[in-house]
């Protein structure tokens, strides 16, 4: 009887507390070269700007925060609802050392745009 209990409550409870474990999501990203370092793009339709973090250290970037769910009109309810409005994470490793590079970051479209100018690069402008 206690074991029955127990499995009882475990599919009861356990589910929700995976999906809420589980419900944070990762945005796609695309990752470009560029002639002064690189270029990432990740898909945050919804997000705010104000709403993430981005980071770097070694060769990995990481981009963090959270899309939240807001009102588009009054007195409506859900029917259904496929979009993830939760914290979000996204680590990426580039091929180079960004402990030097400078970063700067535009929201544009629903895409974070990460410019990514490397040590290198800086190193090259330089020389020419």
């Amino acid at each position: 009887m206690p074991h029955d209990l127990i499995r009882l409550m475990h599919s009861l409870f356990l589910p929700g507390a995976r999906a809420a474990r589980d419900s944070s999501w990762c945005p796609s990203a695309d990752v470009y070269r560029t002639s002064d370092g690189w270029l990432v793009k990740f898909d945050l339709a919804g997000v705010r700007p104000g709403d993430t973090e981005v980071s770097m250290g070694g060769r990995r970037l990481r981009v963090r925060g959270i899309r939240r769910d807001q009102c588009v009109e009054e007195g409506c309810r859900h029917y259904r609802l496929e979009i993830a409005y939760s914290q979000f994470e996204r680590s990426l490793e580039l091929p180079c050392d960004l402990e030097q590079a400078r970063l700067t970051t535009e929201f544009r479209e629903g895409m974070l745009l990460v410019h990514i100018r490397t040590e290198e690069n800086h190193r090259d402008a330089r020389n020419r």
